[in-house]
């Protein structure tokens, strides 16, 4: 059984930093990609970051760049995300997703399979 579960979301203050961590199991994770997605409320699921199977190779939104860096941990089983400097727009349910590919990919049609998501709100 396929499972990806988020942790790590919480409250922070504009310009303080939070690192999301997303355990996999189920599947082979050294071989897939993964990456980052976020949902705002009212608002469509958006890109954030990806990684291919070796962290070797990543891709992150415009918004974030800078900002947040995604490495991985196959040995862990393991994809996390370090958020800094988070502003109140990086307010989401952020998502972890496993890609149909093992190269970084930015598109959620790319993905196969999902995590539940993690709350992250940052106040002013």
């Amino acid at each position: 059984q396929v499972e990806l579960v988020e942790s790590g979301g919480g409250l922070v203050q504009a310009g303080g930093s939070l690192r999301l961590s997303c355990a996999a199991s189920g599947f082979t994770f050294s071989t897939y990609g993964m990456g980052w997605f976020r949902q705002a409320p009212g608002k469509e699921r958006e890109f954030v970051a990806t990684t291919g199977w070796n962290s070797g190779n990543t891709h992150y939104a415009d918004t974030v760049k800078g900002r947040f860096t995604i490495s991985r941990d196959n040995a862990k089983n393991t994809v996390y995300l370090q958020m800094n400097s988070l502003k109140p727009e990086d307010t989401a349910v952020y998502y972890c997703a496993a890609s149909y590919s093992a190269y970084p990919r930015d598109l959620s049609n790319d993905y196969r399979y999902w995590g539940q998501g993690t709350q992250v709100t940052v106040s002013s």
